[in-house]
């Protein structure tokens, strides 16, 4: 792929943000002097800045639980170390182990609360989950405190994007334009942030630069057939993403993309087809394994729709729609109380759906349990009282998911 990537989506500072010998983010380690001192005094005692420095050079040659044991060697040695914090947080975020990312992350941001590259790996965690909303805090702080940072303002740009927060998003990248009006995915986001914000002059001019630097590349029609698609234009989304196959047949994301609009027709066999090969492309995009398992449960594949449901589970454990997909899956197989547990492990990744008390509501009718069941349907329309359309999104299923645009 040569111009459909993400801007400088990467771990900040690769697994070290802040040296030991100058760890202003956090309590600082002795002097060389003292250490030696130390050493000569105690023997054998652990030296944290050495262990500290074995943790940074452990990645190079890809152990990562190498430097795991010695970054958190150095946090009982000396509990108030940020670095050492912030480290284990990006190392567990390389294996995409969300949770304890953001408690270590935290706690780094707790003792170094100036540290903007802490904060920045702290909305790239939410962000990697499509977790948009919650990214937004940390990008903006990190925003305020840097306006020049290209890397924070394209991320929080695009989180106002997919919140659909057109005018924050358009304000956000706008200023990006010298440094990035060559990128397709920049100008892709910001001229159709703009077009809905009503800021049609900027929109244009987005779009035109967007199809003069594409210059009818697979990357550009993939980027077109995205939008059709978005806009419920299935057939001239197929044309534009069959034009992108034609030119590129292994292009990422095109065959996923042509899978959704299928889907979205109602076309399932063609939909499960073009799922398969851009696994072939691309084995590891779990929006892929969720979206088949969609399609096999329309077409009443149980079998490999838990199968698939679980294979997004396994490259990515907190994803919230594989267990949704599960829940109803057991519930035509009037496994209720396996629908039940995928429903109670979906309600603590997403406290705030309705659609999960939805669901659940419907569950415990089927089981009998009317007073309950009525109580989880009531708590879903109080939830979402004020949004009705929002809503009507959320049970059908949300956005349609954009891979291509997030890719790291």
């Amino acid at each position: 792929m040569s111009r459909i990537r993400t801007v400088l989506i990467t771990v900040v500072g690769a697994l070290v943000l802040v040296g030991p010998s100058r760890n202003a983010q956090g309590a600082s380690f002795q002097g060389a002097d003292a250490r030696r001192q130390q050493s000569a005094s105690v023997g054998s005692t652990p030296d944290p800045e050495q262990i500290f420095r074995h943790g940074e050079e452990a990645p190079r040659g890809g152990d990562l639980d190498q430097a795991e044991r010695n970054f958190r060697q150095v946090v009982i040695l000396n509990p108030q170390v940020a670095s050492a914090y912030a480290n284990l947080g990006v190392i567990y975020m390389r294996r995409k182990q969300w949770t304890p990312a953001l408690a270590n992350l935290h706690k780094a941001e707790k003792l170094a609360p100036k540290a903007a590259g802490i904060r920045l790996n702290i909305g790239l965690t939410h962000y990697r989950q499509n977790d948009f909303r919650r990214a937004i805090p940390p990008f903006e702080s990190v925003v305020k405190d840097q306006p020049d940072s290209l890397q924070a303002r394209f991320l929080l740009g695009q989180c106002y994007f997919f919140t659909e927060r057109w005018g924050d998003a358009v304000d956000t990248l706008e200023p990006l334009w010298p440094q990035q009006s060559d990128q397709l995915n920049y100008l892709y986001v910001l001229g159709i942030a703009a077009d809905k914000a009503e800021r049609k002059e900027l929109g244009e001019r987005a779009l035109t630069r967007l199809v003069e630097v594409g210059q009818d590349s697979a990357e550009l029609h993939l980027l077109l057939g995205k939008a059709k698609l978005n806009e419920e234009a299935y057939d001239d989304a197929v044309k534009e993403l069959t034009a992108a196959t034609e030119a590129d047949p292994k292009l990422p994301f095109v065959h996923f993309n042509l899978g959704m609009v299928y889907s979205k027709k109602g076309e399932y066999p063609k939909a499960k087809a073009e799922f398969l090969q851009d696994i072939a492309v691309e084995p590891d995009v779990v929006f892929n394994y969720d979206e088949l398992g969609n399609v096999c449960f329309l077409m009443g594949d149980d079998a490999q729709g838990e199968r698939n449901y679980r294979q997004a589970l396994r490259l990515e454990p907190q994803m919230l729609n594989p267990h949704l997909g599960l829940a109803k899956l057991y519930q035509r197989q009037m496994q209720y109380e396996k629908a039940l547990t995928e429903l109670e492990i979906a309600g603590k990744l997403d406290p705030e759906s309705s659609r999960i008390h939805y669901l659940r509501g419907q569950l415990l009718l089927r089981q009998g349990h009317t007073a309950e069941g009525k109580k989880e349907l009531d708590t879903s329309v109080r939830m979402s009282s004020a949004k009705r359309d929002q809503r009507q999104k959320d049970l059908e299923g949300g956005a349609v998911p954009s891979p291509e645009l997030t890719r790291e």
